[in-house]
């Protein structure tokens, strides 16, 4: 919905105008409709807005309380927000707007901070009492909102976004070469409360924090495993298509267009199904990426089974040069590295949808729900071995085998039975690019090997990834669509959603060798079942294999592996990647992931540390 920035110094001197507008203006595409500041004493807050909800001046933020108490910024959405002010108009409160931002502000100052449990949303926001000159802020409880924030002996910043941050610092910023490691060795960003950035932390989904007098506290509200051993399971299909309708129903409330964007796998077009079915959505916009056929990323088989019951199908198509004229931007527009260019095609679906809609919708957060990945069959075997159900496991592995044609379950369950150490090794050794020093260095303190591939069950194996995982999926949504302008909505991240099918039996995830059996149940006689039971995994895939085996590729890899810049990173061995990328070229290998990841690492370097 918008961009949130404040300054709290510890030396009682104001913050000066100057670097929240700076602030602001550095992120003034997350808020295009209106912006606004606050400065008193010590405190300061900038706002930018996107107009969503009461698109009247009434949404103008920071939004004082009644009494002038309190001042809030606040960027997300509320969307049980009209239920929420109808309870407290019940105990006397008056509002002046129809914005969701009052209804929170009015629920934080009835309820304190028991409100974020009866929020159904997204959001970061911050709260200053200027009576106690406190500052209270808070995160949603997945982190599909941003919160990033920087505390120095003279001053506590947040933002929803890393390079405004930047400018307040006094020297240039420092690479995290933990998050360096973690990036390269095992494809994963955002698992802790570090960014790329050793001056800049990022407040976890799920958390508050509080600046009283110069101390700073940071403490969990929501705990998705206590919520989950308290949540009621689905009995059955019907349950969980009537809670994901509802879902879907809170996130059409806006007072602007409200588009979906469709990769023509199973989450995105349930939400397709869905609108068209129970909420007869025939003039919804769709957006889509789509390659030349027989390409890998190409769904377009799969999309226009919808054909024939949309008016509004819209549809991008991203290659080697889009990438190539895109890829500066694209660096900026994240401001930290990425592991594929998965993200990239999402992007380009974004820059597609910003002149039709201002609202999307996608099927972000089922893949950790419902055991989407293909590697949730290791963690699945591994939970059969443990409990000795072999004759499960048996029968389970041959399912496998034999709809997915594929050994990739099986590897990932000999993997997660290795120790913590072996399992960072293998990873490491598989790359063979990695510097020495830079793997003794970093190899040990790493927290992915335990936390995210050492769970026992596939029920922890999934809270584990809503732990450690899914934030950095959510983040490269918010930075894509926020770039254009855009608000993103992911319906299967309803609390109530999530918490009831983490609590429901492990078979309504995996049966018979399928993933995600209670959604491909739920959506019997809507979704057509050409998509209702595909089997393979592909989202917003790209084919960047090919893409990075094209000549105007081939010259931007070679000069970043062969740059004196590169060279004295001292991270990665250049010879060694050469002739990887060599082995990708003549079709050896296909080892895209890595060569994507080189380039954004050393642009990121140059971009933002040099």
């Amino acid at each position: 919905m918008c961009g949130i920035a404040g300054i709290i110094r510890f030396d009682e001197n104001s913050p000066k105008e100057v670097s929240l507008r700076t602030m602001m203006q550095q992120m003034k595409h997350r808020g295009p409709d209106d912006e606004g500041l606050f400065i008193e004493n010590a405190t300061g807050l900038g706002f930018v807005r996107l107009s969503i909800i009461d698109l009247s001046p009434d949404g103008h933020q920071p939004m004082l309380s009644a009494d002038d108490r309190y001042a809030l910024v606040f960027n997300g959405e509320i969307f049980n927000y009209v239920e929420l002010r109808e309870e407290l108009q019940e105990q006397g409160i008056v509002f002046k707007t129809k914005t969701d931002t009052e209804v929170l502000l009015q629920a934080y100052i009835n309820w304190g901070e028991e409100c974020m449990h009866r929020f159904n949303g997204m959001w970061a926001f911050a709260v200053y009492d200027r009576k106690e000159k406190t500052l209270f802020a808070c995160r949603d409880r997945f982190g599909i909102k941003p919160f990033y924030y920087i505390q120095n002996q003279d001053f506590f910043a947040f933002c929803s976004e890393i390079p405004p941050l930047l400018s307040l610092l006094d020297s240039k910023p420092t690479p995290n070469y933990q998050s360096i490691f973690d990036y390269l060795a095992f494809n994963r960003t955002d698992q802790t409360q570090e960014t790329f950035f050793e001056e800049v932390k990022k407040l976890q989904h799920g958390m508050k924090l509080m600046v009283n007098a110069g101390s700073i506290t940071i403490n969990k509200w929501y705990d998705l495993r206590d919520s989950v051993a308290k949540a009621k399971a689905f009995r059955d299909p019907e349950e969980y298509r009537d809670l994901l309708t509802s879902s879907i129903g809170l996130r059409l409330r806006s007072d602007v267009p409200v588009g979906v964007c469709l990769s023509g796998g199973l989450d995105s077009s349930s939400i397709v199904a869905t609108l068209l079915k129970e909420f007869n959505k025939t003039d919804l916009n769709t957006f889509s990426a789509v390659y030349q056929n027989g390409q890998v990323g190409d769904e377009k088989e799969f999309i226009h089974e919808f054909k024939p019951y949309l008016q509004n199908m819209h549809y991008t198509h991203p290659d080697a040069e889009t990438l190539g004229a895109d890829l500066i931007q694209f660096v900026k527009a994240h401001a930290e590295p990425i592991p594929s260019t998965s993200p990239y095609a999402q992007y380009k679906v974004m820059e597609l949808a910003k002149d039709k809609v201002v609202v999307t919708l996608d099927g972000q957060g089922a893949d950790e729900e419902l055991a989407g990945y293909h590697y949730f069959f290791g963690f699945f075997f591994k939970d059969l071995l443990r409990t000795a159900r072999i004759g499960r496991l048996g029968g389970e592995m041959y399912q496998y085998l034999n709809n997915h044609r594929s050994l990739y379950g099986i590897k990932s369950f000999v993997y997660f039975l290795l120790p913590e150490n072996i399992k960072t090794s293998v990873r490491v050794g598989e790359k063979g690019y990695l510097k020495g020093d830079f793997i003794e260095r970093y190899s040990t303190s790493n927290s992915i090997a335990g936390s995210l591939y050492g769970s026992n069950t596939l029920k922890d194996s999934l809270l584990d990834h809503f732990e450690n995982k899914l934030e950095h999926l959510l983040k490269w949504e918010d930075m894509n669509s926020m770039h254009f302008s855009l608000e993103a909505r992911v319906p299967f991240l309803d609390y109530r959603l999530v918490e009831r099918t983490l609590a429901s039996s492990e078979t309504w995830a995996i049966r018979n060798g399928i993933t995600k059996y209670i959604l491909r149940e739920a959506m019997k006689g809507i979704l057509p079942d050409k998509i209702r039971m595909r089997m393979d995994k592909i989202g917003f895939g790209t084919p960047q294999d090919e893409w990075f085996r094209e000549p105007k590729w081939q010259a931007t890899v070679k000069d970043i592996l062969k740059s004196e810049s590169f060279k004295n990173r001292n991270l990665i061995d250049p010879e060694v990647a050469l002739q990887k990328y060599e082995e990708h070229l003549s079709g050896e290998a296909n080892i895209a992931k890595e060569i994507w990841k080189w380039v954004h690492l050393e642009l990121w370097f140059r971009t933002f540390i040099d």
